[in-house]
């Protein structure tokens, strides 16, 4: 049996986080891929980038460390190998270089800004589809900060992806427009069209959140109609009352909303009634093209 540790940093929107993985192979079997450890840091560098064009100097400052520190729990942890990828708040940072290099020295870390199309590759990469059924028919919706990544999965396979820059850090800052929200709506409806008994996958933090306040079954869907009430009671309360209600963390009190708006719009755009809600995200993703990387 070989067992390999691998980590992965996603430097997103309105958080960074480190996946540290396990993945186990027995001789002719194929890989299980384990989570080990998960720390999530609320740096909200889509905040400085979407609205002012950079990462503020009190943001680098917080990435660094963070990255210092990350460095230290792989070290301790053992991991063999890294991914690190920073996704729209640092694709449309003017110092992004500037950010990258500051992590490099100090940290030794080296982080690769991707682009849209390939963080919507490694996403639907994932093994999502292991617990919900190869041959099902789904419309994958991950949706972060800056962007939200949106693929086409027939019979097991990507058939399209596309990204948006329909991010919750956008919305909550009014970023979106309503010519965003077609050109959404009639790649949604131009990819879906004809596919019978289709489905979300949903992916990200607040997708995660309602599943567990809903205490849906693992493996079981949020339905539409339940995703629309828990939107429609959150609109009418404060971001203090979702605080309290809710027991969200102050960095997802606010942006819980626009992410259910996203995926109810795409819920009526694609004509499904069902979200699975399978725990994974980017980090999964580089976990396993990692994986694939260092065992061919």
């Amino acid at each position: 049996m070989k067992v390999k540790k691998l980590a992965a940093i996603d430097i997103g929107s309105n958080a960074i986080r480190i996946l540290i993985a396990n993945v186990v192979q027995e001789v002719g079997d194929h890989p299980v891929y384990m989570k080990s450890e998960m720390i999530r840091v609320p740096i909200r560098l889509g905040q400085d980038s979407f609205t002012v064009g950079e990462i503020s100097k009190k943001n680098m400052k917080r990435v660094v460390k963070a990255m210092k520190a990350f460095k230290l729990i792989m070290k301790v942890n053992g991991v063999k190998h890294y991914m690190a990828c920073a996704t729209s708040a640092l694709r449309e940072s003017n110092n992004a270089d500037e950010l990258v290099a500051r992590v490099k020295k100090k940290s030794k870390i080296k982080i690769e800004v991707i682009d849209g199309r390939k963080e919507a590759e490694i996403i639907s990469n994932t093994t999502i589809l292991d617990s919900f059924g190869q041959n099902r028919n789904y419309l994958y919706v991950d949706v972060g900060g800056g962007s939200t990544e949106f693929s086409v999965l027939q019979d097991g396979k990507r058939i399209v992806s596309k990204s948006f820059k329909t991010g919750t850090v956008r919305m909550i800052n009014n970023m979106v427009n309503e010519k965003v929200w077609f050109e959404i709506e009639k790649w949604i409806q131009t990819h879906t069209a004809g596919i019978e008994k289709i489905a979300l996958l949903g992916s990200g933090g607040n997708i995660n959140k309602i599943f567990k306040l809903s205490n849906t079954k693992e493996g079981k869907p949020l339905t539409y109609i339940k995703i629309n009430t828990f939107y429609q009671d959150l609109k009418m309360l404060t971001y203090e009352q979702r605080i309290l209600k809710y027991n969200l963390n102050l960095d997802r009190a606010d942006v819980i909303l626009p992410a259910l708006e996203i995926y109810l719009k795409a819920l009526k755009w694609s004509g499904a009634t069902k979200v699975f809600v399978p725990k994974i995200g980017l980090a999964d993703g580089m976990i396993k093209m990692m994986y694939k990387k260092f065992n061919a």
